[in-house]
């Protein structure tokens, strides 16, 4: 007789049988969703915005970072607020870094033994932020039965099929497997077909081997369920051109018909019920080579689980839409858009499989989190942090802020660097610092405030300086040789490295331009290169897009500065300082101070030419 798939049939399995997926789950399409994904290492300067994913949500690292081309107030507050942090008993807070160190820097940290901050890169949300790890995957050598078993198990819709290089070979769905098992009435044929091999098959009935003849071989089969009179068992293969030795034999306690199957010289005969062969029989059937199996379930389930050992590879899907870890959510959004995919396959160069993600994750991504200090403004912070959630900014700039989703904790102070503002908290919450943490943030004040003598400098960072001294063990005076000391940024670097260095992007009405800074021992090694860095800052420029570019050149010695600028012609000759080589070095005696003295004169100066347009 023909299987059948009636209600009756289907309801009565017990839950451990794989044929429950097909009953239970190609009705429901149930939501897909995947196992945690295991942490694993980003590539690097990215930083991950989901390091991994659990039924209950995990605390996540909220990133302490300074501005690019950082400065040493920038590395040593995001490593003093990382202590601060720690001290005051608020976990999870990591101090990072968006730029290179420099001489300055390194003397610094090997001073008090620290180490640099992590190095991030960019913080712009990419697939290997969201994808789920290790997901759950068939093999081209699975059966139906282990994707069907894996698809009910963990309600999902859809498994990447890989091959055994671990390569990406396709996917199968719940859909695909509802055509497979529930073919169209007039492919009779079809709805008896298996292509698998006798091991295969064993395992997926979950029954037991009695004989097996070449039992890894993989060939194309066909259940035949013996229920009808012994006359009549043999003529529907007969009818239906199917080999005898093509035929999977299911059958019950019924010698005849083990007798007949034997005689036919069929592939497998699996005897169901939990009933055995009688061994007269059994001996007849090794002499045949008839492969025999045992079965505890009755006829018409074993026949289902008999179907369900065909392998996935037959019925693999080959158009598994693929994306690589590194490409931007921005992008994905887009492709996937219009791709009705019921699941996003993230692979290697190689296309090795490395994880998947759904609609779903893409539309709603984790954020990192980070916490901004000595800098406020979105042209200056780490790139993509426009995409992710700031928590805190610890600052002492102008305000240039981006809106927030949410209030946050935004502390501004007019002092002289971001550091005085962290020893300032340290100190009001009765916290002492540690001698390491209280020296760095000695460095940051007496960098910042050129050991006190920038006009930003205030008498709380003289006594904040003070306070840090005592704790630290450190003489001031010596701290401030070995920074100034530590190496010319004019001689140790070339031009264009000399400009990027300290460079900060600043917007006024619709004008975009830099400022940058090096701080020096008298002018000499400027004289030496002052044309290479005015063809530095016109590239810088241009590669930015900028209106104008500055270079402000400071002497720490005289407290004077040197003002070079490419770019907009109209602010070039609104300058009002006296030049030292025309038409764009200019000479700025007693400005030292980026923040206080250079910006609010170029602000004034982009004033009065908005106003003339």
């Amino acid at each position: 007789m023909t299987i059948g798939f009636t209600k009756v049939q289907l309801g009565s399995l017990p839950n451990r049988y794989p044929l429950t997926a097909i009953t239970s789950v190609i009705p429901g399409f149930a939501p897909l969703i995947f196992p945690p994904p295991c942490p694993a290492p980003k590539s690097a300067g990215h930083l991950s915005a989901r390091p991994n994913m659990s039924a209950q949500p995990s605390t996540q690292p909220t990133y302490i970072i300074g501005h690019k081309n950082p400065d040493a107030d920038a590395i040593c507050s995001a490593l003093s607020y990382a202590a601060f942090k720690e001290a005051s008993g608020q976990k999870g807070f990591i101090p990072a870094r968006c730029g290179n160190s420099n001489a300055r820097i390194d003397a610094i940290l090997n001073r008090f033994g620290a180490s640099l901050p992590q190095f991030v890169g960019d913080v712009i949300p990419r697939i290997e932020d969201i994808m789920h790890r290790d997901p759950y995957k068939v093999s081209v050598d699975d059966t139906c039965a282990r994707a069907l078993e894996l698809l009910d198990l963990h309600d999902v819709r859809a498994l990447p099929v890989v091959g055994h290089d671990g390569r990406l070979e396709g996917y199968v769905s719940i859909f695909s497997l509802g055509d497979y098992f529930i073919p169209k009435p007039k492919r009779a044929t079809s709805m008896r077909k298996v292509t698998s091999s006798i091991n295969a098959i064993i395992r997926s009935i979950g029954g037991t081997e009695v004989i097996a003849y070449d039992a890894e071989t993989v060939d194309e089969l066909y259940v035949r369920v013996a229920a009808m009179e012994l006359e009549s068992f043999g003529k529907s293969a007969t009818v239906e051109g199917i080999p005898n030795n093509k035929s999977v034999i299911v059958v019950g306690d019924r010698t005849d018909v083990h007798l007949r199957a034997i005689e036919m010289g069929v592939r497998i005969i699996i005897v169901t019920g939990g009933h055995r062969m009688k061994a007269e029989v059994l001996e007849r059937a090794k002499a045949a080579k008839v492969s025999v199996a045992y079965a505890d379930t009755d006829s018409a389930t074993t026949a289902w689980a008999v179907r369900a050992a065909t392998l996935v590879g037959g019925l693999v899907q080959r158009d598994a839409f693929t994306f690589k870890p590194q490409e931007k959510l921005s992008v994905a959004r887009r492709r996937i858009v219009q791709n009705p995919a019921l699941i996003c396959h993230v692979v290697d160069e190689d296309g090795h499989l490395l994880g998947v993600f759904t609609k779903t994750d893409i539309i709603n991504p984790p954020r990192a989190k980070l916490v901004l200090v000595d800098h406020n403004e979105l042209s200056q912070a780490v790139d993509g942090a426009a995409e992710v959630e700031i928590t805190e900014v610890v600052d002492h700039h102008r305000l240039g802020n981006a809106p927030t989703h949410q209030p946050i904790l935004f502390i501004n102070r007019p002092l002289g660097s971001t550091c005085s503002i962290v020893a300032d908290m340290f100190r009001t919450a009765d916290l002492k610092p540690t001698p390491q943490i209280a020296g760095l943030m000695m460095c940051g004040i007496i960098s910042d405030t050129l050991l006190l003598q920038s006009p930003t400098t205030t008498p709380l960072d003289a006594d904040l300086l003070q306070w840090l001294s005592r704790v630290a063990d450190a003489d001031v005076r010596a701290l401030a040789d070995m920074i100034f000391n530590a190496g010319s940024v004019l001689s140790s670097l070339s031009p264009a490295a000399a400009v990027r260095a300290d460079c900060k992007l600043y917007k006024e009405g619709d004008r975009r331009f830099s400022v940058s800074q090096v701080e020096e021992l008298g002018f000499t090694n400027f004289w030496k290169c002052e044309d290479a860095l005015l063809e530095a800052l016109e590239k810088y420029r241009m590669e930015n897009g900028l209106n104008f570019s500055c270079l402000l050149v400071t002497d720490i010695d005289t407290q004077s500065s040197l003002f070079l600028i490419r770019g907009d012609a109209e602010i070039v000759q609104a300058i009002t300082y006296p030049q030292k080589r025309p038409p764009d070095i200019f000479d700025l005696p007693g400005i030292v101070s980026r923040k206080k003295q250079l910006m609010p004169y170029l602000a004034s100066l982009l004033g009065s030419a908005n106003e003339s347009e």
